[in-house]
């Protein structure tokens, strides 16, 4: 029994030692005596050992940091820049052979592509212009690496830059223009508030002034309307009638430091007096 055992118990380890279970987010490739031999998708695989040699591979999206490195830019200043890409292997058979065959460790080469064309882009701009065109340093980054990892079978998903930092000095004298430059807006826009406020009680007062203004002359109009109808009123009740008044004012006088008044009859002084006194004029016989 033993004896059985001691033959059998090789071949178990072998066949056992041969087996490779690849997951959904890998692919394979089988290489027989140092020559490849097939692609291996996911699921179970046997391979021959000490003959087959598999080579997995991770199909996934996956992100490199490009490393911070210090880049002179056009103006002399010298920048610190950071940038990560996002890539992943596709998974059909020829990019994953890309992968293995085209290029040596296509991690370390992408990180090395970025550094060197990040180098070449933002050489040839200013510190002021590289912070502002990032879109623009991202889409050439992105364009020079596609380019140049078509055949290792990778897909560069997108690039970000990181960081643009100048050195100290440079920030803190850009930081002080920055802050000259709010304050400046801020007093402009203080001024210009200022100025609204201003123009607002000038239209207000010019609104209470031409308010009053006609206030005074619609009071005028209307005392000048009263003036106007008395007199019109004084015209037509009282013409005639003025020479009586002033007789009756006359004999006010007289009577009252007892003098005597012949008075005619059948005038109209004596009419007023009868019916002051309550009695009836005389008439003429």
């Amino acid at each position: 029994m033993s004896f059985y055992l001691y033959i059998i118990l090789p071949f178990v380890l072998i066949f056992f030692s041969g087996i490779k279970i690849i997951r959904p987010t890998q692919r394979g490739l089988i290489e027989r005596l140092g020559k490849y031999n097939s692609f291996a998708n996911p699921g179970f695989h046997w391979v021959i050992p000490f003959i087959d040699k598999m080579y997995m591979v991770n199909v996934t999206e996956q992100m490199v940091d490009a490393d911070p490195q210090e880049i002179i830019t056009n103006d002399n200043l010298n920048a610190r820049v950071d940038a990560q890409v996002y890539f992943r292997v596709k998974s059909d058979e020829e990019s994953v052979k890309g992968s293995i065959y085209n290029v040596n460790n296509y991690k370390w080469q992408i990180v090395n592509l970025a550094r060197t064309t990040l180098r070449n882009i933002i050489g040839t701009l200013t510190l002021k212009s590289a912070n502002s065109e990032r879109g623009k340093i991202n889409a050439d980054l992105y364009k020079t690496l596609h380019n140049e990892t078509q055949s290792w079978g990778i897909e560069i998903v997108r690039t970000e830059l990181k960081e643009i930092d100048p050195p100290k000095d440079v920030q803190e004298t850009m930081n002080k223009v920055v802050k000259a430059e709010n304050e400046k807006i801020a007093a402009i826009d203080s001024a210009t508030a200022a100025e609204t406020v201003a123009d607002g009680v000038k239209r207000a007062k010019i609104k209470e002034a031409e308010g009053y203004k006609q206030s005074k002359i619609l009071h005028a109009e209307g005392e000048a309307e009263a003036i106007r109808l008395v007199n019109e009123a004084a015209d037509k009740y009282f013409i005639g009638n003025a020479q009586l008044l002033r007789k009756l004012e006359a004999m006010e006088t007289s009577l009252g430091n007892n003098a005597k008044i012949v008075v005619p009859t059948g005038t109209e002084l004596v009419n007023v007096i009868g019916e002051m006194a309550g009695v009836l004029p005389l008439h003429k016989k």
